[in-house]
Order: structure tokens, then C-alpha cells, then sequence
């Protein structure tokens, strides 16, 4: 966060140096505030640019085996570019390493960990183990510690969902 802010600063102040090389160059024909408003145009362009590239940055950093499931974007009224073009702020994973199958009953069941990134002032990382019947497509979350199946949110995948697809494809 901290390293965040001083590339902002320093952003800013090349911005601002910009603004006086114009100013400078146009005989000072160009106003004074010139440089001010280049440097808050600097750090505000910084910041919309590590918003925007947190996403691509966050796949870079995933491992190989790592499939991303969904992902959302929001707008914000204090972004208002967000509204034309929205920021993406969470997103699903899901490691096919990690994914163990098993036969019960003649069912197919896959039991895997689904990683949720969302952005806020700090990156925040949701991890919750599932249990995937892959014939009738109904997925049950697991407590964390004891790997009981939560039977009071069991919820059925469509046909067409990428985790139903990526989970039990393996």
C-alpha cells in the first residue's frame, strides 16, 4: 500500500513537471495552475491504472493449474469512469491440482476449494472447500474445519456453469 502511494506521488510530480515544461516552452502564455492541475491529473491517472490492471496482475501471479470460474465488475459514483467502462473487483478460482474425485454410490463426487479474490484497500482472499456431485450437479459447501457438508445451502449448478464444467472435467 505504502509503495502504491509513492508511485502516486511520484507519478503526480512527473505530471506536474510535464505541465511546467509546457508552460515554459509556451513563453508563459499558459496559466499557472497548469502544473497543479497536470499533477493531480498524473496521480489520479496512476490510480486508475492500477485499478484497472489489478485483475491481469492478480491472474499473473496465479499458478498454472488455476482456472478462473467468474469474475465481477462494479461502478462506483466516486469512479464515475466506472460507468462507462466497469472495473473488475472480484473474482473465482479454482486449482485442478486440488481437485480430488471420488465414486460413492455410483456417484461422482468432486471435493475442491474455491479461492475468491476481491479488492478493497487491501486484497482480500475467501477460501471455502465444496463437494460436487458431477451427475446431478448439486454442490454443497464444507465446514472448514471438520469437511461436513453445510446441507442447508446445497444449491444445483446449471449445465452450462464453468465450475460444474472445470471441476468435474478433471
Amino acid at each position: 500500500m505504502i509503495w502504491h502511494l509513492i508511485a502516486a506521488v511520484f507519478a503526480g510530480l512527473a505530471a506536474a513537471g510535464i505541465g511546467l515544461i509546457l508552460r515554459t516552452l509556451s513563453g508563459k502564455r499558459l496559466p499557472k495552475w497548469i502544473v497543479p492541475v497536470f499533477g493531480g491529473l498524473g496521480m489520479l491517472g496512476y490510480q486508475v491504472q492500477v485499478e484497472y490492471s489489478w485483475f491481469e496482475h492478480k491472474q499473473t501471479q496465479l499458478p498454472d493449474t488455476a482456472t478462473v470460474i467468474s469474475s465481477d465488475t462494479t461502478t462506483a459514483v466516486w469512479r464515475p469512469w466506472t460507468f462507462a467502462i466497469p472495473m473488475t473487483t472480484k473474482f473465482s478460482v479454482i486449482d485442478s491440482e486440488n481437485i480430488r474425485i471420488s465414486e460413492q454410490d455410483g456417484a461422482r463426487l468432486a471435493e475442491f476449494i474455491l479461492y475468491q479474490f476481491e479488492r478493497h484497500y487491501t486484497d482480500i482472499l475467501i477460501t471455502q472447500p465444496y463437494l460436487l456431485n458431477c451427475e446431478n450437479r448439486e454442490l454443497v459447501p464444507l465446514e472448514k474445519e471438520t469437511r461436513d457438508p453445510i446441507l442447508e445451502q446445497i444449491r444445483t449448478l446449471r449445465d452450462t456453469s464453468p465450475l460444474l464444467l472445470n471441476v468435474c472435467a478433471s
